[in-house]
């Protein structure tokens, strides 16, 4: 399931960065998403609402990233993202 979510939330990355170099880079669980794919609070933005477009409600990313410090979110790795949508769809699953 992780694979999964990390294809799909590498496809919507390079969407909402939409410039031509983010499709040479390789992203995985290890990207940052500070120094590797350089996304701007407004990028962040996009990527909440996208991710909402395809979960729906039961990831709540920008209440998720609301909840980090200012470091914990300049820090943050794709292999976070990944965790806690994989954990908001196994809660959901189970519900």
């Amino acid at each position: 399931m992780r694979e999964r979510i990390l294809h799909r939330l590498a496809a919507i990355l390079r969407e909402v960065i939409g410039e031509e170099w983010v499709n040479d880079v390789p992203i995985g669980f290890a990207t940052s998403f500070n120094e590797d794919l350089e996304l701007e609070s407004i990028e962040f933005v996009a990527l909440a609402e996208k991710l909402q477009a395809e979960y729906g409600r039961r990831v709540d990313f920008a209440g998720w990233l609301a909840d980090k410090e200012l470091g914990e979110i300049i820090g943050l790795r794709v292999g976070e993202v990944v965790d806690f949508i994989a954990g908001c769809l196994s809660s959901a699953n189970a519900a």
